[in-house]
């Protein structure tokens, strides 16, 4: 299974406007600078947020993106979701249907063990993400982070925020 690049841009766009303070956002812009992206495509993928409820788009010309939620009711499930959809990474095309070992349909009872086995790996991968919320994701930033990474990142957005 692959993520999109928007799934890791969206997560760390969520966590750095979770920090703000309240009342405060970031252009899509300035969020694509600081993480060193593509700003079109990465406003294709803050407006996917904006839409599933994760992020608040604010219009005019001091708006922005800001959290929606409060950081810890959104899971990093919620994030992917919203970025990559929810359809499970296996697609079952049944071809053990096909060939010369193949018998009519009605006589495929239970799932295939492949299949089954894919669905139970995809709820466990999904079961993972749904118990980490992005409150969780920013306290281990707080805890783990760079410290000279940690003072540039908040005078760049004092700057930014002035």
């Amino acid at each position: 299974m692959k993520l999109s690049d928007g799934v890791e841009w969206g997560a760390h766009c969520a966590v750095m406007l979770a920090m703000l303070p309240p009342g405060q956002t970031l252009p899509a812009a300035r969020l694509a600078e600081y993480h060193g992206v593509p700003a079109a495509y990465l406003a294709k993928h803050l407006q996917a947020l904006a839409r599933a409820g994760i992020l608040a788009s604010v219009p005019g010309p001091t708006g922005g993106y800001g959290p929606a939620r409060p950081p810890s009711d959104v899971t990093l499930l919620d994030v992917v979701e919203a970025i990559d959809g929810s359809e499970s990474a296996f697609r079952c095309t049944e071809i053990r249907r096909r060939g010369p070992a193949a018998v009519p349909a009605r006589e495929y009872r239970l799932p295939c063990s492949i299949h089954a086995a894919m669905d139970r790996a995809d709820a466990a991968w999904r079961a993972e993400l749904a118990g980490v919320t992005v409150a969780d994701l920013v306290a281990q930033v707080q805890a783990t982070a760079n410290p000279k990474a940690v003072t540039r990142g908040l005078g760049w957005l004092e700057e930014v925020l002035r």
